[in-house]
């Protein structure tokens, strides 16, 4: 399906025979999508949400579907919570990530983020914690490990349509996956893919991250399915892509200058990439690209990066 043929709108969209995206407008934190894919008499789930409200709004919107064709496989692009969360509320169904991404769903537990929201950073921080975080409820979250586990690749099938899991972690987080269907030319792409949002680099490295755009636009997808935004093309792929090397060299160049990563974040311009949501994660951009120029860079705390992010954001 063309991009512009779906609405961006909230709920579940029908992008192909059996074929569905579930979409979260305006895809900024938190605000994920996620995809169903049927076959014969079931169904594959790619992703569920950030809090269980949200994931059981979005079972019953499928409801009509899955009725008949029950959910027997849970795939989860990465561990970042706003696409796994939810997963407790899929009861019966096989849980499949990255062995990368079981890892790390270990280090980040709801009640973290729960724990927080609790915290007194100050007005600037906290405000914006609140403004991203603030509309979810982490109470009552449990995220058992998935039941299979993978690297590299790992063949499917619901039915007979055939389904590619494709790793190309890390970049976004450290194991990120690819939900590929060959056959009907759609890819679900996680957090590969932030569409009119700013991407977050909270793994690398940035080419890694570049690669897997090149390799989504190499699959020739008539639809592609990103983790935040609306439906996309290979054009979105490459602004993608675009941005991270943007990320990179004005990096390189500021750090060659002596600036270090918060005041590089803070000096650089934006352009055309400013009026995506969320523009102010440059911040945590900046302090990964400087891992990767400099070993010796000290990695900020991410609470300290939220307060970077809160004073960019003008909070």
């Amino acid at each position: 399906m063309a991009p512009n043929d779906l609405p961006y709108s909230l709920g579940l969209h029908e992008i192909g025979d059996g074929l569905f995206a579930y979409l979260q407008p305006d895809g900024g934190w938190g605000w994920s999508n996620a995809g169903l894919i049927t076959g014969g008499d079931g169904s594959l789930l790619v992703d569920t949400l950030f809090d269980l409200e949200l994931t059981q709004a979005m079972l019953d919107s499928m409801a009509r579907v899955t009725d008949t064709k029950p959910i027997g496989t849970v795939v989860n692009t990465h561990a970042n919570g706003d696409h796994c969360y939810g997963n407790q509320l899929v009861t019966g169904a096989e849980v499949i990530a990255s062995a990368a991404s079981a890892a790390e769903m270990e280090s980040l537990p709801p009640q973290a983020l729960h724990a927080m929201l609790q915290l007194d950073l100050g007005p600037s921080t906290n405000d914006y914690l609140q403004a991203s975080f603030g509309s979810f409820t982490f109470d009552g979250i449990e995220l058992p490990p998935p039941d299979r586990t993978f690297s590299g690749d790992l063949a499917l099938t619901v039915g007979e349509r055939r389904i590619e899991l494709i790793e190309v972690g890390p970049a976004h987080t450290a194991g990120d996956v690819l939900v590929h269907l060959p056959d009907e030319g759609v890819v679900f792409t996680g957090d590969i893919l932030f569409i009119n949002g700013t991407p977050i680099v909270w793994d690398g490295p940035f080419q890694n991250w570049i690669d897997a755009c090149q390799r989504i636009i190499d699959m020739g997808c008539s639809t592609i399915v990103p983790g935040h935004g609306p439906l996309t093309d290979a054009a979105g792929v490459q602004r993608v892509a675009d941005y991270l090397a943007f990320v990179m060299d004005e990096s390189r160049e500021r750090h060659a200058a002596g600036m270090s990563a918060a005041e590089a974040a803070a000096d650089i311009e934006l352009g055309s990439y400013a009026d995506w949501t969320d523009a102010e994660r440059i911040a945590i951009n900046v302090d990964a690209a400087y891992r990767e120029i400099d070993p010796d860079h000290e990695v900020a705390n991410v609470l300290a990066l939220f307060g970077q992010m809160a004073v960019l954001a003008g909070h």
